[in-house]
């Protein structure tokens, strides 16, 4: 194969792999905008929840009610020194550039920050790409999901861990979970995030309980009030991982387009080095062809 036909071949390559980037370019600006939508739309969830708390928790404001309440919701309002149960968002897909990396150098150094020995955790690893870093820095991993692929998974995903959470809680008493995802910063940057899902922030749930309501008739209940309590705080922590996984894949989205865009531009500067070289051949194969030519014919005359 000559330089020339060899360097056609790869200008063909270089042009596929352009027109391959800028697809999941596209893809990638899509997927951000859809997680994005998903997240924001939680807020009247939220809202509506928290709605439903201040209610409650307005009516059972006596020094009983209190009492039992606090029996009822121990293991969510007080901190545990035992076992710790984390949750950590990673990718199940490559070419995103550090965004397993630096989440989970994030969350390792968040531990031992808080002193938790790796003897002492229950690791929940979601998206396969993220194992292997845990596990290179000693931590192992009790269990792993895949990430989420799109909107309509992340409900049944969010469900399955709600489920393992409660057996974190009922057979391990493990009553102390933090969830570490990358959420996003910018279009194309992402940054690393840690939230305690439990223990419940009391002063969270005081800023709750003393928000006036506005209007003149407050509602009311029928059902036991801590039955009524416990089913909210499922929805909220259903909110927040369900928010968890939007920012995570909205993050990897934009790390991905951060690097298909890094990507375009080595493939825009090898394109046109490579025209230019295939110029400069095709030029000299020109020249040597007259010169054959014009030889040729002064060596016929």
């Amino acid at each position: 194969m000559s330089s020339i036909e060899l360097l056609q071949r790869q200008i063909h390559t270089a042009q596929d792999l352009q027109a391959v980037v800028k697809m999941m370019k596209v893809l990638a600006a899509l997927n951000i905008h859809q997680y994005e939508q998903a997240v924001t739309s939680l807020a009247d969830y939220n809202h509506t929840i928290e709605m439903a708390l201040n209610v409650v928790l307005k009516a059972i404001h006596t020094h009983d009610a209190h009492t039992q309440q606090d029996s009822d919701q121990k293991s969510l309002l007080t901190l545990d020194v035992g076992r710790c149960g984390v949750i950590i968002f990673g990718s199940e897909q490559g070419m995103c550039g550090q965004f397993n990396e630096q989440i989970s150098h994030y969350a390792i150094a968040e531990l031992e920050k808080l002193k938790i020995s790796p003897e002492q955790l229950a690791i929940f690893a979601i998206g396969s790409r993220i194992i292997s870093h845990l596990e290179t820095a000693g931590y192992a991993i009790e269990q792993t999901f895949p990430m989420a692929g799109s909107l309509t998974e992340i409900t049944p995903m969010v469900q399955e861990i709600l489920v393992h959470i409660a057996e974190w809680r009922d057979h391990q008493q493990i009553i102390r979970i933090f969830l570490f995802y990358n959420h996003l910063h910018s279009h194309t940057l992402c940054e690393p995030y840690k939230l305690q899902l439990l223990p419940l922030d009391r002063q969270w749930l005081h800023h709750i309980e003393s928000e006036p309501w506005r209007s003149r008739t407050l509602p009311t209940f029928t059902m036991p009030s801590d039955v009524l309590v416990a089913s909210l705080l499922r929805q909220y922590f259903f909110i927040l991982l369900y928010r968890a996984f939007g920012e995570s894949l909205a993050g990897e989205n934009a790390s991905r387009l951060a690097s298909m865009q890094v990507a375009e531009k080595n493939i825009a500067e090898r394109l046109t080095e490579f025209t230019s070289q295939f110029q400069q051949q095709r030029q000299t194969a020109i020249t040597d062809e007259l010169l054959e030519i014009t030889s040729a014919f002064e060596l016929s005359h």
